[in-house]
């Protein structure tokens, strides 16, 4: 079966783009078990020209048509097509977990799909999917390094199933973004397709796998899995596969791999700390989120609390990423947050946004949504290049432009990865991003994240149609207007970021340095109410809201400097700089004079410059426009400053993010 090409789907996909808005009954309001709801996305349309709008229409138009491309190019497709007909001459696979490739570009596809539908890229959905299904082995197992060539399996997967699997097979982190995907594509189509083909090698694991008779105990070498059967059973109700996700997660460091390198050191409720793998250890914490909600197991709860706590407050990044070691790709020690070489995986800031999601919906409190939000508007979108056709695996703090973390030796963005987790795992998260706008708790709704564009929301009162009208994050006021009448009284929760508050992260791993004073206020109908939030962060408006109810939030936005614990090392002695949620860095692109490793940011008077243009010379030249800040000397000499997210779109070279005080 041959796959479409390349400009064919891009052309599919540039027809979804004038598709209109896809009504399907969303998936809200089927419990998660969560004290608080997350809308769903598909309730959620961003303006196009919005800040994340111009991401998920990157992702549309490029992301994902190239992610299936290389799918095509590099043999993703090939492993499942050699599976109907084995053979001793095939050789191995790249990694043995390629497949996820395949899986994760559909879920992000069938996003699109939900938003926009249209039945050219349906059929070609339905064309991959027929190759997956055909791959599937009898029983349900579906793991291409072993069956396209059972006698020499990839090196990593042993000989036999689930023999490496608590090592490097995978066989069981390709189950969890098989399912990931499957519920994406059965929730946009309707379709069972995919579906079925997951459930059947679920069904495979939960028979094999246990304390049963005749099972063999195991745990995923790489977590994910346990997320995903805990949406499984979510979405089909059927308890077999949160009983399965449980058992992963309680036969955590049971067994015979204890390794701190996979959290499997000591069992999950007895761990207290980050570490080794960043990926893997962020999946495992919002899957005992998940299983947590779903089973009210409170060893859980705190267990992640105590982590997040130590994530947050000795092992987080200023830009929200995670993980300091290039070895293992793994967090390191307390406080150890080095910049040039700091690892900070694209896929570990990902799972961190999931994570701090799902803090938020046990909780409630806003200071996770703070930290999601500087993940996000930092630690995840420098991993994707802004036209959406280039990406970083690492993602540091300080670059000299020859520290060699691609195989070409040299730090610059990537057309694409051997190992294309990040690329793939972007396609699948960037047009998820609506979901994390609003929350719901009864008749509370949680304006999350600021935002430009429109929502239905389903509440106790019924749905509230309402939108926001902002241009976020380049500046701070936000009004959001209800659409629709409610009934009866609501309470809308205005989330006041911890930046505006005078508060860098949770905890006081950042502080800012300036001593200056922000403030905000807020106004229902032009006038202005009482702004002091609540414990919990938000300020909260209870009324009986009509349609045309305007509430406006001022937050004052300026440039803030920052600087880091005594006891982070690599910061000592030097100084960082913010504007609302974006944290900038020094460029050699716009200060050619200047050597950003060695200059002081020092007393400097600060600056905005609106529709600053960088040119995208690392793709095909075009430009976009950020807002600068200028950072004038005494002495008459301006540094510029961009957002970090925009660094290294024209070549390789100096950036600093911690210039010296």
């Amino acid at each position: 079966m041959k796959i479409q090409s390349r400009w064919l789907l891009a052309s599919v996909l540039a027809v979804a783009l004038a598709a209109c808005c896809c009504t399907k009954k969303s998936e809200q309001g089927k419990s998660t078990g969560y004290p608080y709801s997350q809308v769903p996305f598909t309730s959620v349309s961003l303006s196009e020209d919005s800040f994340f709008g111009q991401r998920l229409k990157a992702a549309r138009e490029v992301t994902i048509p190239l992610a299936f491309s290389k799918c095509e190019e590099t043999g993703r497709y090939r492993n499942f097509e050699q599976c109907l007909s084995p053979s001793p001459d095939y050789p191995p696979s790249g990694f043995p977990f390629d497949d996820t490739d395949v899986y994760k570009t559909v879920e992000g596809a069938s996003y699109i799909l939900q938003t926009y539908p249209d039945e050219h890229l349906k059929h070609y959905i339905d064309s991959v999917l027929d190759i997956v299904g055909a791959a599937q082995e009898k029983d349900g197992y579906l793991y291409t390094p072993r069956t396209m060539n059972p006698w020499h399996p990839h090196p990593w997967s042993g000989m036999h199933r689930w023999d490496s699997v608590e090592v490097l097979s995978h066989e069981f982190y390709n189950l969890g973004h098989m399912v990931d995907g499957a519920v994406a594509h059965y929730q946009a189509t309707g379709s069972t397709k995919f579906l079925d083909i997951a459930k059947k090698y679920a069904e495979c694991v939960i028979r094999e796998i246990g304390p049963g008779e005749g099972q063999q105990v195991k745990v995923p070498g790489h977590q994910i899995a346990e997320m995903a059967l805990a949406r499984l059973y979510v979405v089909t109700g059927e308890k077999k596969y949160l009983d399965q996700a449980k058992f992963f997660l309680d036969t955590r460091g049971k067994t015979s791999i204890k390794d701190i390198y996979t959290q499997s050191d000591k069992p999950v409720i007895e761990q207290s700390e980050a570490w080794g793998h960043a990926v893997r250890a962020g999946y495992q914490y919002a899957g005992m989120a998940d299983v947590a909600a779903l089973t009210g197991d409170s060893s859980y709860i705190r267990a992640i609390d105590r982590i997040w706590k130590n994530i947050v407050e000795r092992k987080y990044y200023l830009t929200g990423g995670v993980g300091a070691r290039h070895q293992g790709e793994a967090f390191g020690a307390d406080y150890e947050l080095p910049n040039a070489t700091a690892y900070n995986e694209t896929c570990a800031a990902i799972a961190q946004v999931y994570l701090n999601q799902r803090m938020f919906l046990l909780h409630g409190d806003s200071k996770y949504i703070d930290c999601l939000e500087r993940t996000l508007y930092n630690g995840v979108i420098s991993g994707m290049s802004v036209d959406g056709g280039r990406f970083f695996y690492p993602n540091p703090l300080s670059s000299d432009g020859k520290y060699a973390f691609n195989a070409d030796g040299t730090t610059t963005r990537q057309p694409w990865f051997g190992c294309a987790c990040c690329p793939s795992n972007l396609c699948r998260f960037i047009p998820s991003i609506p979901g994390y706008v609003y929350a719901v708790r009864g008749d509370d709704l949680y304006v999350n994240l600021f935002a430009d564009g429109k929502a239905m929301v389903e509440t106790s009162k019924g749905k509230v149609g309402l939108h926001q009208e902002t241009s976020y994050p380049w500046n701070g006021d936000v009004k959001v207007v209800i659409d629709t009448p409610v009934k009866g009284e609501m309470t809308l929760k205005l989330r006041i970021p911890g930046w505006v508050k005078g508060e860098v992260t949770p905890g006081g791993l950042y502080s800012f340095a300036d001593g200056k004073k922000t403030s905000w206020k807020v106004s229902v109908n032009g006038e202005e109410v009482p702004s002091a939030p609540g414990a919990d962060g938000y300020v909260s408006i209870r009324r009986k809201f009509s349609s045309g109810d305007r509430v406006e939030l001022h937050m004052d936005m300026v440039p803030r400097t920052v600087v880091a614990d005594e006891k982070v090392e690599d910061d000592r002695g030097r100084i960082a700089l913010e504007r609302g949620p974006l944290v900038y860095c020094a460029e050699w692109a716009d200060n050619p004079s200047f050597n950003v490793h060695e200059t002081p940011l020092g007393e400097r008077d600060f600056s905005l410059v609106d529709d600053y243009s960088i040119s995208n010379t690392e793709a095909d030249g075009s430009s976009f426009k950020v807002t600068a800040i200028k950072a004038d000397s005494k002495d008459g000499k301006s540094l510029v400053m961009i957002p970090y997210y925009a660094w290294c779109h024209r070549g390789a070279g100096d950036m600093e993010v911690w210039l010296k005080k």
